[in-house]
This record gives C-alpha cells, structure tokens and sequence, in this order.
C-alpha cells in the first residue's frame, strides 16, 4: 500500500479509493462491496422457452425472488416470449417429444411414457392436460397467476424487440406491465445482477 504524504488517494492491490484526512481507510474493493450490500439484491433471467412446462420455472424464481425483496427482470425472447403474448399465454402446452423425463399419466402408474409414444397425434394435448391436473391438484397458481403475482410485485418483464420485429408481435399483441426493450436495454439491467440465468 502506498498513501501520498498529504493523502487524499490510497494505491492497494484491490484497487484505488479516495480518502479524506482523518477517515478510515477503505480500499475501492470494499467500497464497491458496500455499494452493492446497500442496494436490494437483483435476479436477471432470460426465458427462452415457450411451453408449459417451461414457463413455471422463470415465474416461480421471479416471485420468490421478488418476495424476499430482490429486483427482478425477465428478458422474454425467441418462444419465451408466447408468455408475455395475450393470445397464446393459454394456449401453452407441453411437448412430450424429446422429454425424457415426462412422467407417466397417473402417478400410481410405475412405467414413464416411452418417446416414441410422444410423436403420436394428440399426445402434447395429453400431456398438457395431465401437468395441469398436476398443478392444479397441487394448489399451484396458473401461469396467467402467476404472471400477476410478478407484475404487482415489480418484476420488470421485458419483451425482446428483436424477437418481437422477427415474429412479427407488436406491443398491443403483449400482456399489459410487458415492457418492449432491446437486448441493450436489459444488459444494463443484467449488468448490475447478483444472479443470472438462462432459462
């Protein structure tokens, strides 16, 4: 560490802080530290998925998050954004191809679905109606629910603009609270994140 005779700038290893005379001496390291401590902690989430079973996931974190007092964003891009979309928000499904994870119509029932069986006409309508018996069953709030408990807990919803000019989605076509904002927009909101996900 080297301090000036005068001193009013301290060099450390963790950086450079300005200091006056007779204060105690914090290294910038600790003063960004206690910039971030004195601010609520902050979740950034980009929701890339446009099924049911993947629009729970983003929202649970979100309201969570919200409720222990964190800000929070949610970057809706690509198929995520079907859930800031009035029309197709209830018209989600969950697509049983490729999931291997699927579980079996009827918990009692010991055998998971096989794949192939999820290529069959009218399976993702299945599918869909099972996970929502499931959450149902489970006192689970919908994802139209669960979208309100976001927004009137001051989750920021952002709507990617570039994704909205590819698919042709205008802003009236969005839920109301759905900000439409360019990927800028929400990486100066990500920036300053504790937590980032891609969902």
């Amino acid at each position: 560490m080297q301090v000036e005779k005068e001193g009013v700038f301290c060099m450390t290893v963790a950086g450079t802080a300005r200091i006056q005379e007779g204060a105690e001496f914090r290294p910038a390291a600790d003063v960004e530290e206690q910039k971030r401590v004195s601010r609520p902690r902050r979740l950034a989430m980009v929701a890339s998925k446009g099924t049911l079973d993947m629009a729970y996931p983003p929202l649970i974190l979100a309201t969570t998050a919200a409720s222990m007092g964190w800000e929070v964003g949610i970057f809706f891009t690509f198929y995520g954004l079907d859930l800031l979309h009035k029309k197709r928000l209830s018209r989600l499904k969950v697509s049983p191809v490729g999931n291997p994870a699927l579980p079996p119509p009827f918990r009692s029932f010991p055998v998971k679905v096989p794949d192939i069986l999820g290529a069959l006409p009218g399976m993702a309508t299945l599918a869909t109606a099972i996970m929502k018996r499931w959450m149902k069953q489970s006192n689970m709030p919908s994802v139209e629910e669960l979208l309100e408990m976001a927004k009137e807990s001051g989750v920021r919803l952002f709507a990617c603009a570039t994704t909205m000019g590819v698919m042709g989605v205008r802003q009236e076509d969005l839920i109301e609270g759905a900000e439409c904002a360019g990927a800028s927009t929400f990486l100066d909101f990500a920036s300053q994140a504790d937590v980032t996900l891609f969902i």
